[in-house]
């Protein structure tokens, strides 16, 4: 099986996790700059808009720039002809490979049967990895899922998966139904691995849920055996997070505050060259909380940007609070 440029990384494989409104190209060439990850993956988009007249807005989920490669689309979607009009664009576009979402838990991807829904459908997900399969010929393709629905049904649900051949299965260590409200199971990460050399399977086996920086990732990989972990929430405020950089370590809280304030102005300078008039520019405020916290004054500081009415006075407090708040 060629495993494209999945074959080629270094293990334990550190992936960057899709999240909407979060890791648009914005935010990822910020992290391209302070602390790449092995993978990239873009917001997740539909397959069936991407087959609309909407066709344009969502676009905007696709734009990358060279430095994030290699770089992978998400598309989430229960329709396989869809599916495969939508997979030929993704190769057309230029991506590295191609990930099918099978565990959203967000009820209104799941109402139309996909997401975290197919799991309760495998055969009809077996026919949405296939149709990707085709009209990506030539990029590989992987699917990031859950252990079940409403319950653990991995030792069922990962051989369907395998069935197809897939470049790599992420595999979120919850169900559906717990969203992330409880800790996730790794060792049913474990077991995945185990499922997967039984069946003498070639793919990739990746984690993903709870980890909480580079080394928590790599120790959960050697404890589970995964092929590389997928980290999502812990990015956030944390364009460094894959940088595995030590040069923070004695850094005064002035210098980590006027760092912050730094990047987040680039980030927020970034947001705008790309999307303005595009994106509503609120999406930029989830990012404040996570940038801003940690040292005296944050909270009001934060409610500062929060108040402000547009890109422009959010620059302006910014700027000021890099020459003040050192």
């Amino acid at each position: 099986m060629d495993k494209g440029f999945w074959g080629k990384l270094k293990k334990p494989i550190m992936v960057l996790a899709p999240m909407a409104d979060v890791t648009d190209a914005a935010f990822r060439k910020i992290i391209a700059k302070y602390g790449k990850p092995d993978v990239f993956v873009t917001e997740f988009t539909s397959a069936d808009g991407l087959c609309s007249a909407g066709k344009e807005h969502l676009l905007l989920n696709f734009k990358f720039s060279k430095e994030e490669r290699p770089i992978i689309a998400q598309l989430f979607g229960a329709h396989p002809d869809k599916m495969f009009e939508a997979a030929r664009l993704v190769r057309e576009l230029g991506f590295d490979g191609l990930d099918i979402n099978m565990g959203c838990p967000d009820r209104s991807v799941v109402k139309q049967g996909s997401g975290g829904a197919l799991i309760k459908t495998p055969k009809l997900a077996q026919e949405i990895l296939r149709a990707a399969q085709e009209g990506a010929k030539g990029i590989p393709v992987s699917v990031k899922t859950r252990l079940g629905f409403s319950k653990d049904e991995l030792d069922t649900w990962l051989p369907i998966l395998l069935e197809c051949n897939p470049a790599a299965v992420t595999i979120h260590a919850r169900t559906v139904k717990e969203m992330s409200l409880v800790p996730a199971r790794w060792q049913r990460v474990h077991d995945a691995i185990a499922i997967r050399n039984a069946l003498k399977s070639e793919t990739l086996i990746l984690g993903n849920g709870d980890a909480l920086d580079v080394a928590d990732a790599k120790k959960k990989a050697k404890a589970s055996g995964a092929d590389g972990v997928m980290l999502g929430r812990a990015i956030f405020g944390n364009p460094w997070l894959f940088s595995n950089s030590q040069e923070f370590e004695n850094e005064l809280e002035g210098e980590m505050i006027k760092r912050k304030l730094t990047v987040l102005l680039e980030h927020v300078k970034l947001f705008d060259t790309y999307f303005r008039g595009k994106k509503n520019f609120a999406i930029m405020k989830k990012h404040f909380k996570a940038y801003i916290s940690g040292f005296d004054n944050a909270k009001e500081f934060r409610i500062t940007l929060m108040e402000a009415k547009d890109e422009k006075e959010v620059k302006s407090i910014l700027q000021k609070g890099i020459k003040t708040l050192i």
